[in-house]
Parts: structure tokens; sequence; C-alpha cells
């Protein structure tokens, strides 16, 4: 069965998308997402995902990794579908989504090129070592370095996300300096089981640790370089809760065509 396709990407994140609003969801076969996502032998893309039709919401997003496994929340993939969705002419400006980990809301600009998106709250940060461990819709893991360019993202974030506290779950692994008026991120994806150029629920998960971590208190507004380009948060923190927290960014359309399915 020949399926209609689309490629996007959100700071060289990238997904496939498919409009599967016309028939419910069933039957995946986990080692052909696999397949599809593959880079030399696919489409290639971080992760796969479908967009169907739901009764409360605008729509609902499923999410696979590029294991070919369902995911937890993608942060640009969330952001690609909305953008996908008003492609499609399924929402205007604004939408109300559903995704793994609950509602979202999210705007987009009037260019069509730019989503906000608004990610879970978040109340708990814990700590390992000096390294910061929270969740932001997926696990994350935190940890601040220096001469970040060169630093070994594969090597180091691999072994964190197969030590003896994250192997079973597995683990997001985010390595970020501060460059005074940004921050920049490099991420480990689980999952992908690879450097990422952008992990949206990372750099999340990095400004909210780096607000704890720095004492700061307000509306925050967090510019955050990575690999594939810039992205932006923006959320409330009382000393106690992270709320109104927003990932910002790019997410557009690179092409599209039709496969086997």
């Amino acid at each position: 069965m020949d399926i209609h396709f689309y490629k996007y990407q959100g700071a060289g994140n990238d997904f496939i998308l498919i409009d599967h609003r016309t028939s419910p969801l069933k039957d995946i076969d986990y080692d052909r997402v696999k397949l599809l996502c593959d880079r030399r032998f696919g489409i290639g893309a971080d992760g796969l995902m479908f967009l169907t039709a739901h009764a409360e919401y605008d729509f609902e997003m499923h999410y696979f990794n590029a294991d070919g496994r369902p995911g937890s929340m993608c942060g640009n993939g969330g952001r690609c579908i909305v953008a996908f969705a008003r492609h499609l002419g399924a929402i205007g400006l604004e939408t109300n989504f559903l995704a793994v980990d609950g509602p979202h809301y999210a705007k987009i600009s009037e260019s069509g090129n730019w989503v906000d998106l608004q990610m879970i709250d978040v109340d708990t940060v814990n700590k390992d070592g000096d390294s910061y461990v929270l969740n932001t819709g997926s696990p994350h893991y935190v940890a601040l370095k220096e001469n970040l360019e060169n630093y070994d993202v594969y090597s180091n974030g691999k072994a964190i996300r197969n030590n003896d506290t994250y192997k079973k779950e597995g683990i997001n692994v985010n390595f970020v300096e501060d460059k005074g008026d940004h921050l920049f991120v490099r991420t480990f994806e689980r999952g992908v089981e690879d450097e990422t150029y952008a992990c949206g629920t990372g750099v999340t998960a990095v400004a909210l640790s780096m607000a704890q971590h720095q004492g700061k208190i307000g509306h925050i507004e967090t510019p955050v370089k990575v690999l594939g380009g810039n992205l932006n948060i923006a959320f409330d923190y009382d000393g106690h809760q992270f709320t109104h927290v927003f990932l910002g960014g790019p997410a557009e359309k690179v092409f599209e065509g039709d496969v086997s399915f």
C-alpha cells in the first residue's frame, strides 16, 4: 500500500509525517517504521509521526522513535506536527492537540515557519551528582560542560544513557555550555541512540535546569543554540514550579512523496 508522506524539520530535528485522520491507527509495523527512518535504506528521520483525528482536540499526535518503537513526547516533533496540521488546513494559527504526555496548546506565526509549543509544567528537578535529572515530557539528564564544541557527545552520552541507573528505561543526555547571551546544547537521544541536531524536550530541560542552577526567579526567556539552529524557551519559575513553559523554534516542510508502507 502506497502512503503519502511529508518530511519536516525543526532546527535540524527531522521527521516523517503521515496524515492518518480517515482511518484508525492500528497494527503498526515497528520494523517498517524503523526502516523508513533509516538514513541509508529509507526516507531518513529522527522519528515518524501519525496525525490522527480526535473527538475532543484538533488532532492527536502519535510519535515513533527512529528505532521503530513508540516514543515519549517529542518537542520539536510537536512543533513540526502543528506546522503540518496547518499545512493540511486542519487548524488555524492556534491549536489544542493531544500527545502522549497530555494536551498541548500551540500557536503559529503568520509566516507559518515558527511554532511556539506549550510544554508540561515541571515541579521536580532531581540531582545526580552535579547533574540534573527531570522530565519535560521525556526524561532528561543535564550536565554542564566547557568547550562543548569539541566534546565527545556520542561516547559520553551513550555511556550515561546505558549506565546502571538509566539503562532499563533509558534517558536523553544533554550537555550544556553557558555562552552568556545564550546556552549551547548538544544532545544524545534515546530511541535514536545517537547525537541529534536538536531535541526540543531536551533544550527545555536544560533551560529549566539552568534557571534552578543559577537561582533565577520570575518570567525567564532563554535563547538556545543547537547544532541545527536556534530555539527559544520561555517560562515562569517561582522557585518551586516551572509553569507556562513554551518551546519556540522553526518548523519547515522539506519535501513530500509516496512510499510503500
